[in-house]
């Protein structure tokens, strides 16, 4: 199995609304419950109203699209780190499951995981070219004080 590091810093937050979210962010992902509202994101995103942070975050996430028919992945690559005393954040989508440990663990982890079989791929410079298309296209854009108009 394939194992994709991805080179963005990410950070967890707990947020009051989603008015700040970026949602160009490459990677955004929004959990809702009856007691919080999560956020995880690109660091350099993080809405500047924020309840809680915590930064500091790495990820790398399991290649290709998984079928919900397979079963312990996740519980499998989570045992293997636990045994190493590296803790993880997952996040789950539709398609495949996202693992983030701390920045200092980062390295650790990948090294775990490939010593245990799995494939280690490098992480591809997609985000970063998002990104600063991203910031091109916003760099003169200045929103008027709430009127929406922008000022260039």
């Amino acid at each position: 199995m394939d194992i994709k590091k991805i080179s963005t810093e990410f950070t967890v937050c707990k947020l009051r609304n989603l008015a700040e979210v970026n949602w160009e962010d490459t990677f955004c992902f929004v959990g809702k419950t009856d007691e919080e509202l999560s956020l995880v994101c690109s660091t350099r995103y993080v809405p500047s109203e924020t309840i809680e942070r915590e930064d500091g975050w790495r990820a790398f996430r399991i290649e290709g699209v998984l079928d919900f028919s397979l079963i312990g992945i996740l519980s499998e690559l989570t045992s293997l780190l636990a045994e190493q005393g590296i803790g993880i954040f997952a996040v789950s989508t539709y398609n495949t499951d996202y693992i983030l440990t701390k920045s200092d663990h980062y390295t650790e982890a990948l090294t775990v995981l490939e010593d245990a079989g799995y494939r280690i791929l490098e992480a591809d410079d997609l985000n970063n070219l998002q990104q600063e298309c991203y910031n091109e296209q916003n760099r003169y854009n200045i929103t008027g004080s709430g009127t929406g108009e922008n000022i260039v």
